[in-house]
This record gives structure tokens, sequence and C-alpha cells, in this order.
């Protein structure tokens, strides 16, 4: 065999190598997914949904149209935003712990985006808001502030959304009575870190109520993403 070939073969073995150890390292929920994206997670993706029934093709770790196209059934079954890219509301929507949070402005930056103080204040508006709520039911909670934050039409910090006043409106009611200055309980701290980990059981709700006190006909006209006990979670 000449000096060229075996030049030619180790090279093509050594970029296989590479490859595979790219593909390893990749983890569903650690980056966006969309058309032309590849890696093991990818192909993680693909088994997800297939299993859930909404066809992705085979699991070849590609993102192809047909897998684009089960990502938008999901998101239109899961009554999310539909992009056909799989993204924090999506992986969300499929219960995929994410290592990191997407921020407003799309780039990377995991929990260590909020402070301490971001934390606890999250955690103490779930205890007021959801303190009797089962704990899926306080993740959602948290988890649609932060879909608050996201949004570009609310503030784009905790702190801003918590303590928004639109109108004259009092965003929260712990906030108009006080509530929200008791301290978190650990179900509640940990339902906040769940949701600041891209956990969102409320699938991509911006709002929530309980129907047996709430009259405001707004809220209430709002399109439904879930209900989870005795709230009804909306956009």
């Amino acid at each position: 065999m000449s000096r060229k070939i075996v030049m030619i073969l180790t090279v093509v073995l050594l970029s296989m190598f590479l490859m595979g150890a790219s593909l390893e390292a990749s983890a569903l929920g650690s980056r966006t997914l969309q058309f032309g994206s590849r890696g093991a997670d990818v192909a993680e993706l693909q088994k997800t949904l297939n299993g859930l029934g909404f066809w992705t093709g085979p699991v070849d770790g590609i993102y192809g149209k047909l897998t684009e196209r089960g990502v938008i059934n999901f998101q239109i079954a899961k009554k999310i935003r539909i992009d056909g890219i799989a993204g924090p509301q999506t992986f969300g929507a499929l219960n995929v712990k994410q290592p990191e949070l997407l921020s407003r402005s799309g780039t990377s930056s995991g929990t260590s985006r909020y402070s301490a103080s971001d934390l606890d204040l999250l955690a103490r508006l779930v205890r007021a808001e959801s303190g009797g709520e089962p704990y899926l039911g306080q993740v959602a909670v948290a988890a649609s502030v932060l879909n608050r934050v996201k949004s570009s039409q609310y503030p784009n910090t905790i702190r801003g959304v918590i303590y928004q006043s639109a109108g004259g409106y009092i965003q929260y009611c712990p906030v108009r009575i006080g509530t929200i200055n008791q301290p978190a309980t650990a179900s509640a701290r940990k339902a906040a870190e769940e949701a600041l980990n891209g956990r969102d059981p409320s699938n991509g709700a911006t709002g929530f109520y309980n129907p047996r006190f709430t009259t405001n006909a707004w809220v209430r006209s709002r399109p439904v993403t879930t209900v989870i006990a005795n709230h009804v979670f909306f956009r």
C-alpha cells in the first residue's frame, strides 16, 4: 500500500473518530436544533418523537424535512409556538431537562444568568401563588414567569416581570397583598430551580388563574395551554 493511500486512510479514520466524539458529546436539550442540525441529540429527538407517534423518519441523527415536520406536528398538538425548531419551549413540552436556558437574544446562558436573589424571588412567588398546588403545578407557575421574561411583551428580568404594574394593575396578587415577602418553601425553591433549568409543564404559558376566584374577562379569553390541578395556564 502506497504512503499516499495510508495517509488518506489515516485522515478518514481520524475524521470519523472526531465526528463520533462530537456526536457523543451532544446531549438532547443542550442546544437548539433545527433543519440541517446533526448529532446524537438529533437522533435522540427523533427517537423520542417517533415513540410519541410524531413520525420523523429513520433515526439517523440528521434534522431533515421529515424531522422538521415531526417537530411541527408535535408543536401543533401541544399548542406551542409552531416553527419546526426544537428549542426551550419544545424541550419543555417533551419534559427534557436542559443544561442551559436560552436568553431572549438567543444566546446560551445557564442558570448563572440569574442571581441568587432572582431565584429566591421566583421561589417566593411560587410559594405564594401555588403553595397548595401539586409540585408539577409549582414548576409550571415558575415557568410561566420565565416565559414572560423571554417574551418581548414583558420586562426582561424576573424582578421586572413579578413587580410589573400595567395600567395601574399589579400583575401578581401576592405582590399586591404582600405575601410575596414570606419565605419560600423547599418545594417552591426546587420548582423554581427546575424551571430555570428549562422544564416547562405550562407548555409555553405566560399566565395562569384559578377559575374559582377569577372573573377577569381578558384572562378567561386567552388561549389555554394546559390545566394543572386548580390552575388554568394561558398565553
